[in-house]
């Protein structure tokens, strides 16, 4: 299948102008043959605290709703980073979007980057479970940028719950560009998986977002890669039948000694 990752900037707090652009990039995806575009981390509203505490919504009304309407117009699923309210509580969370327009999925971010001056448990509550889905053939795991930096979550994603490609939404900033990129390597080799990295451009308040917004494939070979500073589209095709030559290959999952680890 083919895959396709939107590198973008947002309109901080102009959710209707972030959904022009979302509609633009997932148009340009479908024509070139995509079947899922992706999308970075809280692209609603943009990532600022005190922004996001102010525009966040439920989803029966405002963005995820339109983005359903774009998914089903150009019959492309589509995975985007977006605020998430429920109840008195604010997730940072993913949603996919089938081709149908169904919300099919949803993951909320289990590692907030609880970090000055960032400090997202100011404004979110952490998700408490790992999310997985399937689409062409490939089973696929979200995670959220500072989810990287925890390995742990996608050893048991992928020996647990088999994924075999995973969803990475961030807003990751320019001093770690190159934690970034070696993070989401390591991620790939480690697991003999995909991982289809979706990252911001721009600004927001204090902050410059790092880009390089890749596609690594299960031996760590980066098939696809954008630029660190500008809005891109980069796409590549996925086979779950490289996973499985390269997983049988070196069969790393049955050397594994879970008796050590605790």
């Amino acid at each position: 299948m083919k895959v396709a990752v939107a590198q973008i900037s947002c309109s901080l707090g102009d959710p209707e102008a972030n959904l022009l652009k979302v509609r633009h990039f997932s148009r340009r995806a479908k024509d070139t043959g995509a079947e899922l575009i992706v999308f970075p981390e809280m692209i609603d509203t943009g990532y600022s605290m005190p922004v996001i505490r102010t525009h966040a919504n439920h989803w029966n009304s405002g963005f995820v709703p339109e983005l359903q309407e774009t998914a089903r117009e150009l019959s492309i699923a589509i995975v985007s980073g977006v605020s998430e309210r429920a109840g008195s509580s604010i997730y940072n969370s993913q949603v996919l979007i089938d081709s149908h327009g169904n919300i099919a999925a949803k993951y909320r971010k289990t590692h907030l980057y609880a970090v000055a001056p960032v400090e997202e448990q100011t404004c979110f509550a952490p998700g408490d479970a790992f999310a997985t889905f399937a689409l062409g053939g490939l089973h696929f795991g979200f995670a959220i940028c500072y989810d990287l930096r925890f390995p742990e979550m996608y050893r048991k994603l992928a020996t647990k719950q088999k994924v075999s490609a995973f969803i990475v939404s961030s807003a990751w900033p320019f001093p770690r560009l190159e934690h970034f990129r070696i993070l989401a390597m390591a991620r790939a080799i480690e697991n003999q998986s995909y991982v289809i990295a979706s990252n911001r451009v721009g600004k927001d308040d204090d902050l410059w977002f790092c880009g390089s917004s890749a596609i690594i494939d299960p031996r760590g070979v980066v098939i696809a890669a954008a630029s660190a500073d500008r809005e891109e589209l980069i796409q590549a095709d996925l086979s779950e039948d490289l996973v499985i030559s390269v997983r049988s290959r070196v069969e790393s999952f049955a050397h594994r000694r879970p008796d050590l680890y605790q």
